[in-house]
Formats: structure tokens, sequence, C-alpha cells
């Protein structure tokens, strides 16, 4: 297996590790062009753009987009047809989830200063958030109870999923996931014509007022599209991976666990990063071995030649240090240590502390978020949660006493930029001498 190698004490190293880390997102003309056609026919036509897309790209007919509805009672039915076991393992997985989203709701705060005077934070819901998933063979009711859940805890009222049945084929696991969520309603749609759908409204799809959930390049662009029109969770790159190693975890868990983010697809991109040189000899014979028996080897094998890096650093700290470098999606800290380097830490979509700790838990029933800023955006970007489906509103109540100090302070600023209104309208509340 061809794996790039970098030293810390190269003298171009972090020339070469820029490059390698950099993923080329030049935009494609094509993609670009078929998304604007479909989001501007849906805009323009509503529910009959949208039956026409589905017919095309999904080859599902229907006289109305009422009839592309999945009811209740079949999101109950779907429950009911998969192996108690698997209901078993959503319900556990939806419920470390809740357990750990349900710390992070924001409440309204207020306070009164000297004069009487109050001010604060008022926290409210978004009314209605639509969820794209993808459809088909694939199956990712992770997906949906990691985006509908911390939806639900904020207060969100309307919930709207589309998921794209091609042929009408329907996926249970999806279904059940979106019972277990309490997803309110459910259509059988797709691909970028069902972003518009939710972004724009139609005379059936009701107007949405964020766009949250993974798709293909189609989907991501109209979403890059409809930005402003609607909020969107955030554009993702490609699925990638660091690990922090001491050399001393089993080299067979570090295989695999790059593995788990190669397999995504051939631009995933999976990082060693180790005080040890042999250990990445040690590593690679892993490797090599594993390779073997993995369904997905020529996707993994693709990646790692591609993307694929380890890195030798001096120590530990070094190795942090790098790690912030690259604001890596996941990162775990395979180390005899880890809350001690966690605070050398600041930039990871999610931290997984410790050798037990792996990756692949994380992204399934741990319980905090799977989607995660990708591309080095996690240098100023957080996991979704809670607090992404929630807005705030500040509060000003100014007693007669404040409203008379500040009127000056405010007047004289508003003159300072020319604005005569703002000054007058803040002159009014002055009290006057004789008042």
């Amino acid at each position: 297996m061809d794996i790039k190698r970098l030293k810390s004490t190269d003298n171009n190293f972090l020339l070469e590790l820029k490059s390698l880390l950099a993923f080329d997102a030049d935009d494609n003309e094509e993609i670009i062009k078929i998304t604007n056609d479909i989001v501007n026919q849906v805009k323009e036509n509503g529910d009959k753009a949208l039956l026409d897309f589905t017919k095309k790209f999904d080859r599902l007919s229907s006289t109305s987009v009422q009839g592309l509805e999945i009811q209740q009672e079949e999101l109950m039915e779907a429950y009911k047809n998969i192996p108690q076991e698997t209901q078993k393992f959503l319900e556990v997985a939806s419920e470390r989830i809740n357990q750990y989203h349900l710390k992070q709701k924001i409440e309204s705060w207020s306070y009164k200063d000297d004069q009487g005077s109050t001010y604060g934070q008022k926290i409210s819901p978004l009314d209605r958030v639509g969820l794209y998933v993808p459809g088909g063979k694939a199956a990712y009711p992770s997906s949906v109870l990691m985006n509908a859940i911390p939806a639900k805890i904020a207060g969100v009222k309307d919930l709207i999923m589309v998921v794209p049945t091609p042929d009408g084929e329907k996926n249970n696991l999806v279904l059940a996931a979106a019972k277990i969520a309490k997803v309110d309603r459910v259509f059988t749609i797709g691909g970028a014509q069902a972003i518009a759908a939710l972004a724009y409204g139609t005379e059936t799809i009701p107007r949405v007022d964020k766009i949250v959930g993974p798709g293909n390049a189609y989907v991501a662009e109209a979403k890059r599209k409809v930005f402003g029109t609607v909020g969107i969770d955030m554009i993702a790159g490609p699925s990638e991976i660091t690990i922090i190693c001491d050399g001393k975890t089993n080299p067979d868990w570090i295989a695999m666990d790059l593995f788990s983010q190669a397999e995504h697809d051939e631009l995933s991109q999976s990082i060693l990063i180790t005080t040890d040189l042999d250990f990445l000899d040690l590593v690679m014979d892993s490797i090599d071995k594993l390779i073997i028996n993995m369904p997905r080897k020529n996707v993994i094998t693709t990646s790692f030649k591609n993307r694929g890096i380890f890195i030798v650093a001096k120590d530990l700290k070094e190795a942090a240090a790098i790690s912030d470098y690259i604001a890596p999606e996941h990162l775990e800290l395979s180390v005899e240590n880890p809350e001690e380097l966690l605070k050398q830490i600041n930039h990871a979509g999610s931290i997984f502390m410790g050798r037990n700790t792996c990756e692949a838990i994380g992204d399934y029933c741990a319980g905090p978020n799977h989607v995660l800023p990708t591309s080095g955006t996690a240098r100023f970007s957080s996991p979704l949660g809670v607090y992404d489906f929630q807005k705030r509103s500040s509060l000003i109540s100014l007693s007669k006493e404040t409203a008379s100090e500040l009127g000056y302070v405010a007047s004289a600023l508003a003159e300072g930029e020319g604005l005569q209104a703002h000054s007058e309208s803040a002159k009014y509340r002055i009290i006057k001498k004789n008042e």
C-alpha cells in the first residue's frame, strides 16, 4: 500500500502537508448548470416541476405531491417490520443522542441594572426545518437521528424529511428512525428538486427556515444556491480522520480506524501522527493484512494513495500542534493520557479520547453529533447541535432615567455618523429639567 510519509523535521514539512491537505473543490460547471435549472424550475413551477423531476430522476410517478407523502402509519409499519434487535439498537442510539443533546439546550435570560432597566436574550426555536436524507439502497438511519433529535429538543414544531425512493424503493431502517425521532412529515422526493421545494415552498411542500442533512453533489450545490433564502447546516467536504498515537495501541486497531474513514469514498482523508517511527511499519503491516477482507478495499486503497498521510512528530506536544494545523473532522487521541493531551488541542470537530474510543462508535451511538465541520473548517465551525435550531433575540427595556442618560450618548454618536433621525429619536427620550 502506498501512503505518503512525512517527518516534522523535514525542511519542507509544512509545505508538503499543506499540499496534501488541499482538497480541490473547484466548481463543476455542469453540476452548477443542471442544479440551477432544477432549482429555478421548482421555484417557478412548484408541484408540477417537482413531479416531473421525481419521475425523471427517481422513475417514480404520481398524480400529485400529496401522493408522495408517507403517512405516520407507514412509518410505524416500517418500524414494526425491522427485526426486534434492530429496533432495540435504534432506540438505544436514539436515547443516548437525546441525553447528550438535552444538555445543549439554551434558555432565555435577563437581568436588571441599578436604574431598573432590563436586558436579556430570548431563545426561540426555528418554526420549520427540512431534513434531507439519502435514499434508495443507501441506509442512513443514523443521519436521521443525528439531525432530527437536536431539532426536536430545540422545540422545532414542524420537521419535514425528504428522502428519495428510486423506483419506489423505501428503506425501512430510515423510516423507522424517522418514527423514533418524531419527524412530523416525510416526502419521497430527493435531489436538488427536494432542496428547492423546501427552500421556496410549493403548493404542497411548506417552505422551511433551515435545511440540514447530507446529500450528493447536486444536493450540496442546491444548498449552496438557496443559502440566504433559508439557513443550511454546512457544505460538507470529504470525510476525514486524524489519529495521534504514542505507538502503544494495537496497530490493527489503528489500521481499522483509518479504514473507517477511507471507506467513505476515494477523496476521504486518513492521517496518522505518531512519535514512534517504527510504529508506522507495524501499522502498515496491519493495513496490508486487514485490507484483503475489506468489501470496499478498492475505495480504501485509492483513498490512502490519494490522500493518506503518515506523520512522525518529535513529541506529543508537536503532534497536537500539527493536528491543530489540520483541524480535522474527527480526531482520535490514542495515547496513555488523553486528558493531558486534550489541553493542547483547540481545533477538531469531534475528539475521541483514549485507546477504546473509536470514531465508528461516535458515528452511531455514543451520543455526540456526527455532523461535523470538514476541510479545516473546525478552526471556526462546530458540530451540529440543538443550538443550530434555536435563534436568539436581544431584549432591551429601558427605564425613563436610563433612556434619558443614554439619549445623550446615542444622539452624539448618531450625529457623528450623519444620521439625524437617529439623533433626534434618542433626544426625545431625554428628560427636560422642567419635566
